[in-house]
């Protein structure tokens, strides 16, 4: 009788401890599972809720919706979100839907490998989509090892081989010079390309910067701070960050132009906004090389590790996950130390 109004009502919450709603899993054809958990960005710290206790036993299927907040709890863009969900569909289709993670091994995961790289011969995966799945795989049973799931984790000693990105044509010191002049004609420019090329911000963290997020209360030292809203889950790349004491002049200057309302971003615009106000002292400074944010931002790394700074303390600087700095130090490396 209980089965048969739940199944009429599959939405509707149980009189429990905690309300439980039958919610299909993450994949066509999965079975059924108890309550998805809260999304985090919605819902700031949200209670840790399993579908259903995991142990050695439990599906691949089953561990989707788990897996699915614990990525966003650790604050994985929703980019990286969708490709490791995308890599485990591939992964439980190929094992199984039904398959206990317990019982997978290495072998499992090397056969699924050599399937994506040689399984279809008129297509052959790109070397940074074969590294990415070898990321989701360590990612994933790390996370059902560190939760007791699995006892052994079968990722472990998976060589990790990631291809050797194309390294960025910086700008030599005198196009820096050329391009900061230009910026001097709009103060909003100036401020934007001091933030990426003395604090080293991505554009992200410049979208959600503050007015009163910088401190210049000692105008020799102009401070900085990078903060998150709390349901991001990216409060680990918090930081704060000390600019050349010219910023304090470029920053009251530019207050002063464009007035902010309480809350307001110091930016009040959007991000192709950012690239078109970069682009136009790009095109008056005279410089022909692809000029990016990211690139003001590699500029800033480069000059950092040539001034002596340690990659961990670059990593801090930058706001890098470990996961993330793998790959970036050793572009910087080789961008600040070529052979």
């Amino acid at each position: 009788m209980h089965e048969d109004s739940q199944k009429k009502r599959p939405t509707e919450s149980v009189a429990q401890e905690e309300p439980v709603v039958v919610q299909a899993g993450l994949f066509p054809g999965a079975t059924q599972v108890v309550t998805q958990p809260a999304d985090p960005r919605e819902v700031p710290f949200p209670p840790l809720v399993r579908t259903q206790p995991l142990t050695e036993q439990s599906s691949l299927a089953a561990c989707a919706l788990p897996y699915q907040q614990e990525l966003k709890l650790r604050g994985k863009s929703n980019y990286t979100v969708t490709c490791f969900l995308s890599d485990l569909k591939m992964f439980t289709e190929f094992m199984g839907p039904e398959t206990p993670v317990g019982r997978i091994t290495k072998e499992d995961l090397v056969d699924w490998l050599m399937k994506l790289k040689f399984g279809n011969k008129d297509h052959t995966p790109a070397p940074k989509t074969m590294a990415r799945r070898v990321t989701f795989l360590k990612n994933f049973f790390s996370w059902l090892a560190r939760e007791g799931v699995i006892r052994e984790d079968p990722s472990a000693s998976l060589i990790l081989e990631r291809p050797l990105p194309p390294l960025p044509e910086l700008l030599f010191e005198e196009e820096i010079e050329r391009l900061l002049r230009a910026a001097a004609e709009d103060v909003r420019c100036l401020c934007l390309i001091y933030l990426t090329l003395h604090a080293g911000l991505k554009k992200e963290e410049i979208m959600i910067l503050k007015p009163e997020h910088i401190d210049l209360s000692n105008p020799q030292q102009p401070l900085v701070s990078i903060h998150f809203p709390p349901s991001t889950g990216k409060q680990h790349r918090e930081r704060s960050l000390v600019l050349p004491p010219e910023f304090t002049d470029i920053v009251r200057e530019y207050l002063g132009k464009y007035q902010h309302q309480p809350g307001e971003t110091l930016f009040n615009c959007t991000d192709r906004n950012l690239n078109y106000i970069l682009a136009r002292a790009v095109k008056a400074a005279g410089i022909k090389k692809r000029v990016t944010l990211q690139l003001l931002r590699d500029t800033f790394a480069v000059r950092q590790l040539r001034a002596g700074v340690s990659f961990e303390t670059l990593r801090e600087r930058l706001g890098l996950s470990d996961e993330a700095w793998l790959e970036s130090r050793e572009k910087y490396r080789r961008l600040a130390f070529p052979v």
